[in-house]
């Protein structure tokens, strides 16, 4: 019997998939699909303090082996997300949920995250310090190892429960990051955010967002972000949840041998909303075929 339960942060999951935060919502109407209960968790629809439109239209675009975004952190403000969405979640998803959390200022995400922590279907905070698609904060805090770790501290002082910090890639050394926040008392790091991208429409001759620029997900980052994970992993003493460009059970278990703990899954969602349910019925079909009895022990397999 393969054993794919884990243990994020001193909570046990199920198995180590994880819809990530922007491709999930907050989990209702992927629910009307299938019980999305077999999900190890979800982190959920990226929530600030006050509500965002988010960035102008166009701000998706199809690209080769992956999609460009600039959706721009559109969401209804913390406030209604305790007050109506998370009541609706309640309802589909009986398990602990990752509150994904943006700011713009230290007081924003710490003011958002005392919030949030009152609430008891979250189980942890993925502070994400890396989103390219805003202006005045997102990933400004999180290219310097110093600002990353300002933003730890300042929600570790707030918040009672599991603190994961999401880095960028777009960085010259995203181990100097992770490391910041390790010290300044992150639980657990996420990695990586989107890549920014860009393309340009030749009939046009402008951008085909109106961003200009926006994150680069899909299939084609995922030897980037299984090397950045591997690097990362190897180099701090807490738990890592590897993501970007993952689409099948391999994808997981090289994410787990690369040293992530838990694996999200991001783009294909988008693509397949059955993707996370399929990985998982799987996971015993590709752990037999390359001899693997239990999750756990693999993490971190190749040195």
């Amino acid at each position: 019997m393969a054993e794919i339960n884990v243990n994020l942060c001193g909570i046990e999951l199920d198995n180590p998939i994880i819809p990530a935060s922007g491709t999930f919502g907050f989990g209702y109407e992927f629910a009307e699909l299938y019980d999305i209960n077999m999900l190890g968790t979800f982190s959920f629809k990226g929530t600030t303090r006050e509500a965002r439109f988010g960035n102008p239209t166009p701000r998706i675009a199809e690209c080769t082996a992956g999609m460009i975004n600039a959706v721009g952190l559109q969401n209804p403000g913390v406030e209604k997300v305790i007050s109506e969405e998370l009541p609706k979640m309640r309802q589909v998803f009986h398990k602990k949920v990752m509150a994904n959390v943006s700011g713009f200022s230290l007081e924003e995400y710490a003011e958002t995250c005392k919030m949030l922590d009152a609430c008891e279907e979250i189980g942890w905070f993925e502070v994400n310090i890396s989103c390219p698609n805003v202006h005045g904060g997102g990933m400004s805090f999180g290219t310097d190892p110093k600002a990353a770790a300002e933003v730890t501290r300042a929600v570790k002082a707030v918040t009672t429960k599991p603190v994961i910090i999401k880095l960028s890639p777009n960085v010259t050394d995203i181990v100097a990051i992770a490391k910041a926040c390790e010290e300044a008392g992150a639980d657990g790091i996420s990695l990586i955010n989107t890549l920014l991208g860009m393309r340009i429409d030749l009939r046009t001759r402008k951008p085909v967002i109106a961003n200009k620029m926006g994150g680069f997900s899909g299939p084609a980052i995922f030897p980037v972000a299984l090397r950045m994970v591997y690097q990362v992993a190897h180099a701090v003493n807490i738990p890592v949840i590897g993501m970007g460009g993952v689409t099948c059970a391999e994808d997981v278990i090289e994410m787990m041998l690369a040293g992530a703990t838990a694996v999200e899954v991001g783009a294909a969602n988008l693509v397949d909303p059955y993707v996370c349910r399929d990985i998982i019925n799987d996971l015993p079909r590709v752990m037999e075929k390359y001899g693997i009895t239990s999750l756990k022990d693999i993490i971190g397999g190749v040195r």
